[in-house]
């Protein structure tokens, strides 16, 4: 099973993201469910969302504390020492952030695989608003490889109908752009 954790604030559609990506994965035909942990609703208040994608039936239902995958959807969480908290050994970070993936991978050990994209600028340029749920999802694609770039896409086009074209430009900028660390050696 692959654990996913995604780490923003309200109104950058960190749950939104964690359900395209469920939806993508079921489409696909795998088993997976989006769930979120937040405590009062408002814009701008740290938000955790959930993921959970396996090839079997999944029958757990509680928070996912050690994620094979971290994602970063907000540029000044990146720089928080909690993000990476029960990563594990081998894991993924994915991060909302100009800088390297070097950058991040000296300071979280159990990263195998680093990935960074610009995803607020690919949404400001290609949404006209720092919303960067899709574009993250993009550089989670490339990152993992865990669903298909097109059935990230299907999943937008069903549930943005009327601005999904900007959205699936802003995944497949990210997807293009996402520059990848990998760790050399086992883990």
């Amino acid at each position: 099973m692959l654990e996913i954790r995604w780490h923003g604030r309200g109104g950058q559609g960190s749950v939104t993201a964690a359900e395209i990506l469920a939806t993508a994965a079921i489409n696909e035909g795998k088993f997976s469910q989006a769930f979120a942990a937040f405590g009062p609703e408002r814009r701008g208040a740290p938000v955790l969302a959930f993921t959970r994608i396996n090839d079997n039936e999944i029958l757990l239902r509680t928070q996912i504390y050690e994620p094979d995958v971290v994602v970063v959807l907000d540029h000044h969480l990146s720089e928080r020492d909690d993000i990476s908290e029960g990563l594990k050994k081998g894991g993924i970070l994915v991060l909302n952030s100009v800088y390297e993936p070097e950058r991040y991978a000296k300071k979280i050990p159990n990263a195998r695989r680093v990935a960074t994209v610009d995803a607020t600028g690919i949404a400001i340029k290609e949404l006209g608003t720092p919303v960067t749920n899709t574009a993250i999802l993009g550089a989670l694609v490339k990152a993992t490889g865990i669903v298909k770039l097109g059935s990230v896409e299907d999943v937008i086009r069903e549930r943005f109908k009327t601005f999904a074209e900007k959205n699936i430009a802003a995944v497949r900028a990210a997807f293009a752009q996402t520059k990848i660390f990998e760790r050399e050696g086992n883990m």
